[in-house]
């Protein structure tokens, strides 16, 4: 019996619906297209590398959001 596979997001365990890439994990948060900053274990990755990124399991993703201030 395999496990569902589960990532660390933002500090929180989160499961994966199996092989994914970060395109489609933004896309499952609701961030697709969203000004945001991602790092995969510890390293930026360019937002034009998303679709070609895999995540996979016991990944440690953390996404911040931009916001425009005043």
């Amino acid at each position: 019996m395999n496990a569902q596979p589960v990532i660390t997001l933002n500090g929180s365990p989160h499961p994966i619906a199996g092989p994914i890439t970060l395109e489609h994990l933004l896309e499952n948060l609701g961030l697709a297209g969203k000004p945001v900053v991602v790092e995969l274990n510890e390293q930026a990755v360019f937002p034009r590398d998303y679709p070609r990124i895999p995540v996979e399991n016991g990944a440690k993703i953390e996404i911040v959001t931009l916001a425009a201030g005043g």
